[in-house]
């Protein structure tokens, strides 16, 4: 078999075992334990599609200890590795597969606060001195809510390896700040702003914003809408088709909680 064959076989593999992480995250949530299955119309990451701008199926489960721990798993098809190649079988990765644990907890009734460690693996295939994009990050978040329909939040993420493949960038940061206004029953504003810091590759560092609007529905599905953008450099974050990967761009999501 070719090495073009088997990579095929790979993605194919791949994106099967993202729909079956997807689906079995669909099934009936046991106590404890809560699930959701999502289609986007573009996986975009802190600013970045994670897809080259086309459709992404994703799904994820929870444990939840009455205690505050947690634990959890999601998973989604990507191709932003395999994108920086047009041409070859050097790179064939196709699913990104995240786990995480944690502690949440609230002083009073408006401040909460969630600290955790989360894992992204991308298996695939890569050529020899690759650096390997697979990422752990420590996080720390809070929230505040100063009226029941709004609620305020900070989250800084921290590199413990290299992130997501560039060269000597442990230590990298991430901060995200959000606030989310429910203005009508089931309608929810969604507004964000983050930094991404990149040790050693400042000139890949940017800031995304984002404006989008949730609409949730009684039987737990919701669809959102939102528009995204970065002041990333075009020339750094042009794939090898030819795609500005951290332009502006207009996303809708489908999701259903369990």
């Amino acid at each position: 078999m070719s090495t073009r064959t088997n990579a095929c076989t790979t993605a194919t593999a791949h994106a099967a075992l993202a729909l079956a992480f997807a689906l079995a995250a669909s099934a009936p949530a046991h106590a404890g334990t809560s699930g959701s299955v999502s289609l986007t119309s573009d996986y975009v990451f802190r600013g970045v599609s994670q897809t080259n701008q086309e459709p992404a199926l994703q799904g994820g489960i929870e444990y939840a200890a009455d205690n505050g721990f947690y634990a959890g798993a999601w998973g989604s098809n990507i191709s932003w590795l395999s994108d920086t190649v047009v041409v070859g079988d050097d790179i064939s990765s196709s699913l990104e597969l995240d786990a995480y644990a944690g502690y949440r907890g609230k002083v009073g009734e408006t401040f909460a606060y969630d600290v955790g460690a989360l894992y992204y693996w991308y298996p695939g295939d890569y050529p020899g001195g690759f650096n390997s994009p697979n990422t752990a990050e420590f996080y720390l978040g809070a929230t505040v809510t100063p009226v029941e329909t709004v609620v305020l939040g900070l989250k800084y993420s921290h590199a413990l390896t290299d992130l997501f493949g560039y060269a000597d960038s442990d230590g990298s940061g991430y901060l995200d700040a959000t606030v989310n206004w429910t203005f009508q029953p089931g309608w929810t504003l969604n507004l964000h702003g983050g930094k991404q810091w990149i040790e050693n590759n400042e000139v890949f560092e940017y800031t995304d914003w984002k404006l989008g609007v949730t609409k949730a529905f009684d039987n737990g599905f919701s669809i959102a809408a939102a528009y995204t953008d970065t002041d990333a450099q075009e020339a750094l974050y042009t794939n090898a088709h030819g795609n500005d990967i951290a332009g502006d761009a207009f996303t809708l999501t489908l999701s259903k909680a369990f």
